[in-house]
């Protein structure tokens, strides 16, 4: 993972781009192909895998949806296994879930006293 001062927008593009091309050879796509399957023009998937350009949120959710992933991996540092960071996201989840049932049966229990 970066440090700190490492995280800028470079890092990101950096991070987004090379997360795209992953996806998309992983998946045995061409960038034509991809181009299509998302309705985006071949130009730009180069452009965003040579991080020339960047993406909106719009793309992001065109692309999660084609390469059947997660939004949250397109962040993911090489060499992190996507299965490690969906470990800290269903712990954290399941934390969250305790803490609000906790709250939720303090809550009732104090009204109906």
């Amino acid at each position: 993972m970066a440090s700190n001062d490492k995280i800028d927008e470079s890092y990101i593009f950096q991070l987004i781009s090379r997360n795209v091309k992953r996806f998309r050879t992983q998946q045995n796509l061409s960038q034509i192909q991809l181009a299509n399957d998302t309705g985006l023009t071949h130009n730009f998937i180069h452009d965003i895998e040579s991080c020339k350009k960047g993406i909106s949120y719009k793309t992001l959710a065109k692309l999660a949806i084609v390469f059947k992933v997660e939004p949250y991996q397109f962040f993911l540092p090489e060499g992190l296994p996507n299965n490690e960071a969906l470990v800290y996201v269903n712990d954290f989840n399941d934390s969250l879930q305790k803490v609000v049932r906790e709250l939720t049966a303090q809550y009732i229990i104090k009204n109906k006293k």
